[in-house]
């Protein structure tokens, strides 16, 4: 087969073979046979004559030929979301499927209330919700509106700066009462800390500006926001959370108000292209308004 003659089929069981390390892995995500996936990655080892796996012990090993393909083919799988999401819009109409792309934090904490009253007003929408602290790319159509915590220098890119996301020290009075509350930033060490396993670009950007913090040991680490927010509910120790998050629970208490004195600016983005469509522009909309709602200017 030529390799211009692919189908597309081929390159969506490659990349499931290539994110589940095996044939009936992928067979079941795509609702094939294993036999059909055997056969689709034949075909793609015949048309490009290399092998593409190695059976090992763990499942199949992807060669480096496969692992030079693999960003190839999650464009063209993001490519193909994209224009399925646009076939199933109205183009007068608010009606269709928008995928949005928002950190774990936000989009558990804060985007289902938003997104309930869009879907009230606009029953014809369907939302795909990507939580993830990573940064999808708009210009790729893996999301068409992303919630970014950095500012975006794309030009393709239209984004409304909705304010700036407070974060300060909390924790759950049930871990006060067993250990007292800190007065400065000096007696935290003698705390039980809850913070980060590694530090992420933007997480490296803010502790700049506080050196005095950017070294403190943490005896509970996640790399996951949404699960240190969990530590701290829970009265592991002290934390650091959204402000505006952690006033929704009179249990959870902010340590040495002001003194963290960080924050991280927030935007609404999706790619101009997209403005004018309905769907996109009335989400889009009721992101910005909705998250203005909840963060201080």
């Amino acid at each position: 087969m030529a390799i211009d003659r692919v189908s597309w089929d081929y390159y969506r069981t490659f990349l499931a073979v290539l994110q589940t390390g095996s044939l009936s892995a992928a067979a079941r995500s795509l609702g094939l046979t294993q036999p059909t996936t055997g056969r689709h990655i034949e075909a793609l080892e015949d048309a490009f004559g290399a092998a593409l796996f190695l059976r090992g012990p763990q499942g199949l090993l992807p060669t480096d030929k496969a692992l030079s393909m693999r960003g190839h083919a999650e464009t063209m799988a993001a490519m193909s979301s994209s224009l399925s999401r646009i076939a199933s819009g109205d183009m007068t109409d608010v009606r269709g499927t928008v995928r949005i792309s928002a950190a774990e934090v936000i989009a558990v904490e804060t985007m289902p209330k938003i997104l309930a009253e869009l879907l009230e007003k606009h029953p014809g929408l369907e939302i795909e919700l990507s939580a993830s602290d990573a940064v999808e790319d708009l210009l790729q159509q893996e999301a068409d509106i992303a919630i970014r915590m950095v500012r975006p220098v794309q030009a393709a890119l239209v984004s409304r700066r909705v304010g700036v996301v407070a974060l300060g020290f909390h924790a759950h009075r049930s871990y006060l009462d067993r250990h007292g509350t800190p007065q400065s930033t000096a007696e935290l060490s003698a705390h039980r800390l809850i913070g980060f396993d590694k530090q992420l670009a933007y997480i490296r950007d803010l502790l700049k500006a506080r050196p005095d913090i950017a070294n403190i040991h943490f005896n509970v680490r996640a790399d996951s926001n949404l699960v240190q927010l969990a530590a701290i509910r829970a009265g592991l120790g002290i934390g650091v959370c959204q402000t505006s998050i952690a006033a929704r629970d009179p249990d959870l208490v902010e340590i040495l108000h002001g003194a963290l004195g960080i924050g991280l600016e927030t935007f609404v983005v999706m790619h101009e292209s997209l403005k004018t469509t309905p769907r996109y522009r009335a989400t889009y909309n009721a992101l910005v308004d909705g998250l203005a709602a909840t963060v201080a200017r």
